[in-house]
């Protein structure tokens, strides 16, 4: 028995290592709560169901993302057009982390992404939300060129990522040349965002 109060955190760490040990399919609340220490409904006094944990733990891992690149989209005295290919590059390399650190683990959330879309959704939408804060720096100091709305463009550059962020891509993330094509797609985006020199 563990002397540590029993917190929402605590139960949220256990998860992710019964999650990494037996996989979505097969980990149970009972898992969770054997891997604490506690018991069962100690686990339910803080998660109602088992969907809710998971869905806790889903926006956990999630959040770390956000939370990593939130400080290059709030870099506010840093150039528009440098601290956008810096998001880009920073959600890159956090999703191929992911992919590559720990492959159990990000499989495993793959199937808690599919189960709950509209945490997914949440997280997308504050990603887009970085973006548009960047983007609208840049047509406010005249750096880029406004293509419409800056929610728009942001969620245009978004998709026009997605092979560099969604899990969906992630085998083709270790391949030699991947870096290369990020390289080449984040340019083209930047290239199209540039306000035309002499305007």
């Amino acid at each position: 028995m563990s002397t540590e109060p029993l917190t929402a955190e605590r139960i949220l760490e256990a998860t992710e290592e019964v999650l990494r040990r037996h996989g979505p399919a097969k980990a149970t609340v009972v898992d969770v709560a054997r891997q604490l220490g506690v018991s069962h409904g100690s686990v339910y006094r803080h998660f109602r169901t088992k969907s809710a944990l998971r869905e806790a733990v889903t926006k956990r891992w999630l959040d770390r993302t956000t939370r990593e690149l939130s400080s290059i989209a709030d870099d506010e005295p840093k150039d528009a057009e440098a601290s956008l290919r810096a998001w880009l590059a920073g959600l890159f390399e956090a999703k191929r982390r992911k992919a590559g650190d720990d492959p159990q683990l990000f499989a495993t959330y793959e199937v808690l992404l599919a189960e709950n879309s509209a945490v997914v959704e949440e997280h997308i939408t504050e990603l887009v939300a970085q973006i548009e804060q960047i983007v609208h720096r840049g047509v406010e100091r005249g750096q880029f060129t406004s293509l419409g709305p800056d929610a728009s463009m942001a969620r245009a550059v978004f998709d026009a990522t997605s092979r560099f962020h969604d899990p969906a891509y992630a085998p083709q993330w270790l391949k030699p040349e991947i870096l290369a094509e990020f390289g080449a797609v984040a340019d083209l985006v930047l290239g199209g965002l540039r306000l035309p020199r002499g305007r």
